[in-house]
């Protein structure tokens, strides 16, 4: 699975060890050492993933993020300190899909990065249902596309495939754990990573996120999904 990728991070020597790996596995990449050439050169030629370093000259990774996310939902694997919880949350409500703490293995990113690319191509969604439909909510797993009555609700990799669980199991209350394991397929992580996409997931489907009705708290539990349809 080859794609163009992009490696934005000011230490030539990381961005170096970076595209080296990836290379090897079939991609080709472009490495930029600041926030607003990155920017310019993914919205002049959307690259299918980048790998973003949070702290950049002339813009950081925050602002490049939110632009891009603007314009086009391309993948973003987001580069943070070791310990920077807050910044790797902020990350993600920016619309990052995925997370990478430094320091870290040039071989476990590589890893994300086929993850990431797999999920965002629909590779990684089972096929065992090919719409799901509550009410005006609409999900088209076959075409990796979600409507809410006659919109199209634009949803990064990660959103998808968790929204996607959700519906495919209603009324059944899941833990962040749990989530974490069954949708991403991690045994280990931070769980503020569910709770930031929940908020995201109900600021685009329900009408109002402040009081959900489809994606529902169950207290000391985790979540669970709602249909608002009758069976």
């Amino acid at each position: 699975m080859s794609a163009r990728i992009l490696v934005v991070d000011d230490d030539p020597m990381v961005a170096e060890v970076v595209a080296r790996y990836l290379e090897r596995d079939g991609h080709t990449v472009e490495c930029v050492g600041d926030g607003e050439e990155a920017l310019r050169r993914a919205l002049a030629d959307p690259p299918d993933l980048l790998v973003l370093d949070l702290m950049l000259p002339r813009m950081d990774g925050l602002q490049v993020c939110r632009k891009l996310r603007e314009r086009w939902p391309v993948p973003v694997i987001m580069l943070t300190a070791l310990g920077d919880e807050m910044d790797r949350v902020v990350g993600l409500e920016t619309g990052a899909d995925d997370y990478v703490t430094k320091p870290f293995s040039p071989r476990e990113l590589a890893l994300r990065v086929q993850s990431v690319l797999r999920r965002a191509r629909g590779v990684s969604v089972p096929s065992g249902v090919g719409v799901l439909r509550d009410a005006e909510l609409t999900v088209d797993v076959g075409a990796h596309e979600v409507r809410l009555g006659d919109e199209e609700i634009m949803l990064t990799a990660r959103e998808f495939d968790l929204l996607a669980h959700l519906m495919r199991n209603p009324r059944q209350a899941f833990s962040r754990s749990t989530l974490l394991n069954q949708v991403w397929g991690w045994s280990f992580g931070d769980s503020s990573t569910v709770t930031v996409h929940v908020r995201r997931l109900r600021e685009k489907i329900e009408p109002d996120p402040t009081v959900p009705r489809r994606i529902v708290t169950v207290w000391g539990v985790g979540y669970r999904y709602e249909p608002l349809a009758l069976p």
